[in-house]
């Protein structure tokens, strides 16, 4: 038992229906939104950990002294 075109038809007609167009690209805007701050985010956390790897701790230096 698969599913086929017209299940998918009808429930994207359904869809469309009962939410309306706009709503539905609102939504997607919406959603598009929020995978691009939860990209920059990720990179902003990958950059501060390279730079902190980078740059030695003020208390490593005054121990190995």
């Amino acid at each position: 038992m698969s599913i086929g075109f017209w299940q998918i038809a009808i429930v994207v007609v359904l869809v469309v229906l009962l939410f309306g167009r706009g709503k539905i690209s609102d939504l997607m805007g919406d959603v598009a939104k929020g995978i691009k701050s939860f990209k920059k985010g990720m990179a902003d956390t990958t950059d501060q950990k390279n730079s902190s790897e980078t740059t030695p701790d003020k208390d490593n230096n005054s121990e190995n002294k």
